[in-house]
């Protein structure tokens, strides 16, 4: 099946390209940002050699459609989207932090709390805890925003402010953004019969100084979902929970011995396994969304991105 893992477009007054892990960014006259949003599937921080057909488009309908429903209580941004794979936004300065926010006790911070770890990010996580248990309220965890190819590293509010990331009278901005965004994920999340478990929000300042919401938004790469059904009988009885996020592909990973270190080789992934990556992205995206998703026409991506991003720049 084809994806896009790459482009090359020469857009006018296009001025530089920036390539993330997933996404890839063109500046268009300091002005605008064209994000393409490509098949690329990361995981642990490290691209996978493989893209998974329809995942991009599945991120950038999902992050465009949350951009709607939130815009009413944080600005961000978005200017449009004329392709499937495509979202064009105002240029922005990000914040070089990733505000993280956990409800659940679930991935990362499962993971070092079942190291006995009950710090993290400066954030003090109860005992007694099970895996999956919900805590007794969300907790914001942030992580710095990794250069492209590095790490992004746990860093608690007072070193943000002490290093001078991040001002203290913006961070209050970040953090009272990062829970109004969590509260309207939790409440349409619960009416699809979902369970926000967590989630990550980027930020940046706009030309005239206001602070906005960038990048992705309640997507399967940024945010972890449970089905609430079944919730809670299945940590009474102390099993795995059903879950729509990227989360399936780290554990994969890790039972095949990989989680990014040094000397880990990535394993290979199966055509099969990799339609089976595609059919949990779009399972995600009609659970989240409510809606059947329409497979774009893939028989040649990049041609039909580059033909909508010209039709829209000429307009």
């Amino acid at each position: 099946m084809n994806t896009i893992t790459t482009t090359d477009f020469k857009f006018p007054d296009q001025k530089s390209v920036y390539r993330g892990k997933v996404r890839e960014v063109y500046n268009i006259n300091d002005e605008l940002l064209i994000m393409v949003a490509t098949d690329r599937l990361s995981a642990f921080d490290v691209v996978m050699p493989k893209g998974i057909p329809y995942k991009g488009q599945i991120l950038n309908q999902i992050a465009t459609k949350f951009m709607h429903l939130t815009q009413d209580i944080v600005p961000n941004w978005l200017v449009a989207t004329p392709d499937p794979n495509v979202a064009i936004g105002h240029l922005c300065e990000p914040f070089k932090v990733e505000m993280v926010i956990r409800g659940y006790l679930s991935g990362h911070a499962a993971r070092e709390y079942a190291h006995g770890k009950r710090i993290i990010c400066g954030v003090v996580m109860p005992d007694g805890l099970k895996e999956n248990d919900q805590f007794p309220v969300p907790i914001i965890t942030p992580t710095t925003k990794a250069d492209n190819g590095s790490h992004d590293e746990d860093i608690s509010r007072e070193a943000i402010l002490a290093n001078g990331l991040v001002s203290e009278s913006d961070y209050l901005v970040l953090e009272k953004y990062t829970r109004a965004l969590y509260q309207r994920g939790t409440e349409i999340a619960e009416s699809r019969g979902l369970i926000l478990v967590d989630t990550k929000y980027e930020f940046g300042r706009t030309k005239d100084g206001k602070i906005v919401l960038i990048d992705e938004i309640h997507t399967p790469d940024s945010s972890r979902y449970f089905y609430a059904d079944g919730y809670q009988e299945r940590q009474d009885k102390g099993e795995e929970q059903k879950q729509l996020s990227k989360e399936f592909v780290r554990r994969w990973l890790i039972e095949n011995d990989f989680q990014g270190k040094e000397g880990q080789q990535i394993p290979y992934m199966t055509e099969s396994y990799i339609e089976t990556v595609s059919e949990r992205y779009i399972e995600l995206y009609e659970n989240i969304i409510g809606e059947k998703f329409v497979k774009a026409d893939n028989t040649n991506i990049n041609e039909r991105i580059e033909k909508n991003v010209l039709d829209f720049l000429k307009s």
